[in-house]
């Protein structure tokens, strides 16, 4: 095989190898409240 075509397919194998690393990587975020200011007819009362 050519020297090219070897280098091309190792990196190649190099791209997916990360990619399916970082797609088991856990990046879960604990949902946060959110409070935004009201306008004074949507305040309950």
């Amino acid at each position: 095989m050519p020297r090219p075509l070897l280098i091309l397919i190792a990196i190649i194998v190099a791209i997916l190898m990360a990619m399916i690393a970082l797609s088991t990587v856990d990046t879960e975020v604990a949902p946060t409240t959110v409070r935004k200011a009201m306008l004074n007819e949507a305040q309950p009362r």
